[in-house]
């Protein structure tokens, strides 16, 4: 059962490679249609368009928060929404780098 064990880790990585190529994929047919009806503007577009899937991934903390979680308390809910913002931030980064520079 030892070649089990990093399994999970591999997964993981193939659904962050697929991640990245669809990001980049999506991104340059979204810049490539602004670019067509010649809207030279395309920088911060792009930008925003890769990581735009940050602002889906915060609104599904909203969604698992009243649905999934059981957390009540002005302590928990500052630390979760706090925390998650800063995660889906540098997601929102990354994810518009890679947007960027494709």
């Amino acid at each position: 059962w030892g070649h089990q064990l990093f399994t999970p880790y591999s997964i993981l990585f193939l659904v962050f490679g697929i991640l990245l190529l669809v990001t980049a994929c999506i991104t340059v047919s979204l810049t490539y249609l602004q670019l067509s009806v010649e809207d030279h503007e395309w920088w911060w577009r792009s930008f925003l368009s890769g990581g735009a899937t940050a602002f889906f991934m915060y609104a599904y903390i909203f969604y698992y928060w009243i649905v999934e979680s059981h957390m009540y308390g002005a302590l928990q809910l500052s630390f979760y929404f706090g925390y998650m913002l800063i995660i889906c931030y540098a997601v929102f980064l990354m994810l518009g780098c890679i947007g960027f520079f494709s």
